[in-house]
C-alpha cells in the first residue's frame, strides 16, 4: 500500500519541486519551489506515521480546497467528480435523473423536479427525502450521491424515499438531460416578447437568438430579457448575446490582470440581429458575473433600460486549468470591466474585516463613469437598475427563510394539503401566510441571520470559557428582543415573502415553465418593463436619446 502511495501521489510533486527548482530564482519560483518541498515531506511523513489508517486523496482534497478558501471563493479545486459537474454546468448536457438534488443536515433532498424527465416521470416530487439508491444506503454513505444517479442511457435505478414521513419506492430509468439556457420564452401582449435567459452555457447565445427571432416572427416590436436569480457563466456567451442587440467590432468587455495574456478587449464578432428592437433587462440581487457583463455593457451603451434591483456584483473573472489525474483549477485570472470602463466587483477579498469576511466597498467610495450617451452610471457594487424597483429588494430576513429551506418546507406541506389545483393558480391570502407563520413557530425554524448566528456564536464563546452562567439573563434578553423583531421583520416583509412562498408553490404543481406563464401577468418588474417598452417617449428619456 505504502509503495503504491509513492509512485502515484509523491512522485508527481516531487518532479513539480524540482520543475521550479530548474527556473529558481526567478520571480519567486524559488519560494514556491522551496514551499512544495516542505508540504511534500510533510505529507509523506503524516501518511507514513499518523497513527490511523489515513486517506492520502481525501487529505490532499481537504488540504487543497482549505487552501483556496483563503482567497476569493471562486477559485477551487475540483477533484475528478467535481470536474464532470463542472461541464454539465457549462456544455448544459449530461445522462442523469433530471432534478435538483441537495444535501442538508446529512439528508438527501429533492429540491425540483424538471418536467417530463427521468425522475418526473417516475413521480419523484419536490421534497422528497432520498434515503437509498440501489444497494446504496444513504446515511451511511458520506460521498457526493448525486454520483449514484449517474449512468449510461436507460440504465434502470431503483430508489427509496420518504415523503410526509412514509416510505415509498420507484424506479429511474436514466435519460439524457437538457439543461436549456432559454427555459422559456413568450409574447406578453401583441407587441412585447419576453425572454427567460436563466443559465450561460454554450448554448445561451444560440437559444437567446432563437428565442428573439421566432418572438419577431410573431410581431414583438420590443423585448424584455429576464436575467433575475442568472448567476452568470460562460464569458464568450455574454459577449454573443449584447451581439444580437449591437453591432459587430463593439467592445462589450474587458479583462484586465497583472499577467499579460490575460488582459483582453471582447468585441461583437458578427452581424447583430436587431439594434433598433427596445429592449429593458430585469436584473436582481442573484444577477452576476456574465449577466451582469450583459446588462452592464447594454447600459453602457444605452442599449437597454436595466430594471429591477442592484445585482450581485461579482466582476472577476475564471479560467479552467487542467491539472494531472483528470482533476482541475478553476482560478481567478482577471477583473472585467464595462465599456464605460468601470468594474462592478462589490466584495474586496484581498482586504478582510477581523471576522476574515471580504469589505464591501462602500457607496461613498464609487466611483462615477458615463455611458455613451453622458449618463452617470456608478462601479463598486454591482450594476445598477435605470428603474429600481424598492419591492423587488431582497431582505435579510426573507434571506434567511430561503436559506433554511422554511419556504421549501412549507410549500410541500402546502402540497399535499391542496393535491388537485394542478394548472390553477393558488391563491395565496393574508390567512395563509399566517399559516406560515403559524408553521414556522410550530417547527421551531431557526432564522439563522447573521445576527442570529453571531449571537448564538458568542454564548458558544462563553460557554467554552465558562462565563456562560454571567451573562445569561443578558443573552436571553437579547435573544428575546431578537426574536420579537424577527417577527416584526416578517410582517414588514410580507409582500416579498409572500411571492417568494408562491413562487415555490406554483413549481410544484406547474414546474418552472408554470412559474414563468405566471410571471407573464403578474410580476411587478415585468409589468414595469413592459409598461416603459410600451411608452416610447419614457423609454427615450431614460436613455437620453
Amino acid at each position: 500500500m505504502k509503495s503504491v502511495f509513492k509512485k502515484k501521489v509523491i512522485i508527481p510533486i516531487v518532479a513539480s519541486a524540482f520543475l521550479f527548482v530548474g527556473v529558481s530564482f526567478q520571480d519567486n519560483f524559488f519560494e514556491i519551489a522551496k514551499q512544495i518541498e516542505i508540504f511534500t515531506t510533510l505529507f509523506k511523513e503524516l501518511n507514513t506515521n499518523y497513527v490511523d489508517e489515513t486517506n492520502p486523496g481525501d487529505l490532499m482534497d481537504k488540504a487543497i480546497k482549505a487552501m483556496l478558501t483563503s482567497l476569493d471563493p471562486y477559485t477551487v479545486y475540483f477533484n475528478e467528480q467535481d470536474v464532470m459537474k463542472f461541464k454539465i454546468n457549462n456544455t448544459g448536457e449530461y445522462t442523469g435523473i433530471g432534478a435538483m438534488i441537495t444535501r442538508k443536515e446529512g439528508k438527501i433532498i429533492i429540491k425540483e423536479v424538471y418536467k417530463n424527465f427521468p425522475a418526473d416521470k417516475a413521480g419523484i416530487k419536490a421534497g422528497d427525502e432520498i434515503i437509498q439508491i440501489g444497494d446504496v444506503v444513504l446515511s451511511d454513505f458520506k460521498e457526493d450521491a448525486s454520483q449514484l444517479f449517474k449512468g449510461a442511457k436507460n440504465t434502470q435505478i431503483n430508489v427509496q424515499f420518504l415523503r410526509q414521513g412514509k416510505k415509498n419506492t420507484a424506479k429511474i430509468v436514466l435519460d439524457e438531460v437538457e439543461i436549456k439556457s432559454v427555459p422559456f420564452y413568450a409574447k406578453i401582449d401583441d407587441k412585447t416578447g419576453y425572454i427567460v435567459l436563466a443559465h450561460f452555457n454554450k448554448k445561451a447565445s444560440n437559444e437567446t437568438k432563437e428565442a428573439l427571432l421566432d418572438l419577431k416572427k410573431q410581431g414583438a416590436e420590443r423585448i424584455v430579457l429576464d436575467l433575475r436569480g442568472n448567476p452568470g457563466g460562460l464569458l464568450n456567451e455574454a459577449v454573443n448575446i449584447c451581439n444580437l442587440f449591437v453591432p459587430k467590432n463593439e467592445v462589450i468587455v474587458t479583462t484586465k490582470s497583472k499577467i499579460d495574456k490575460y488582459n483582453n478587449t471582447y468585441k461583437t464578432a458578427f452581424e447583430p440581429v436587431d439594434t433598433q428592437i427596445p429592449l429593458a433587462i430585469i436584473i436582481n440581487s442573484k444577477s452576476a458575473s456574465a449577466s451582469e457583463i450583459v446588462s452592464g455593457a447594454l447600459q453602457d451603451l444605452d442599449r437597454a433600460v436595466i430594471v429591477g434591483s442592484r445585482s450581485f456584483g461579482k466582476g472577476l473573472v475564471q479560467k479552467p486549468v487542467d491539472l494531472t489525474y483528470s482533476t482541475q483549477l478553476k482560478v481567478t485570472i482577471s477583473r472585467y470591466y464595462t465599456p464605460s470602463g468601470r468594474c462592478i466587483q462589490a466584495l474586496d477579498y484581498a482586504h478582510k474585516d477581523k471576522n476574515g469576511q471580504a469589505i464591501r466597498t462602500e457607496e461613498k467610495n464609487y466611483t462615477a463613469f458615463k455611458t455613451r450617451k453622458g449618463r452617470t452610471v456608478y462601479d463598486g457594487g454591482g450594476i445598477f437598475p435605470d428603474i429600481e424597483i424598492e419591492e423587488t429588494k431582497s431582505s435579510p430576513i426573507a434571506d434567511a427563510l430561503v436559506k433554511n429551506d422554511a419556504i421549501f418546507n412549507y410549500a410541500t406541506v402546502y402540497y399535499y394539503k391542496n393535491p388537485n389545483l394542478n394548472d390553477q393558480i393558488p391563491s395565496f391570502t393574508d390567512a395563509h401566510y399566517q399559516d406560515f407563520k403559524n408553521y414556522i413557530k410550530t417547527q421551531n425554524i431557526d432564522f439563522n441571520t447573521e445576527t442570529d448566528l453571531a449571537l448564538k456564536n458568542t454564548l458558544a464563546i462563553a460557554k467554552k470559557e465558562k462565563i456562560d452562567t454571567a451573562i445569561l439573563n443578558e443573552y436571553e434578553q437579547l435573544l428575546a428582543s431578537l426574536q420579537k423583531s424577527e417577527v416584526e421583520q416578517l410582517d414588514k416583509n410580507k409582500l416579498e415573502i409572500k411571492n417568494l412562498i408562491l413562487d415555490e408553490i406554483i413549481k410544484r404543481y406547474q414546474y418552472q415553465e408554470g412559474l414563468y406563464q405566471y410571471y407573464l401577468k403578474n410580476s411587478f418588474e415585468v409589468k414595469k418593463a413592459a409598461s416603459i417598452l410600451n411608452n416610447p417617449t419614457e423609454y427615450l428619456k431614460i436613455l437620453k436619446m
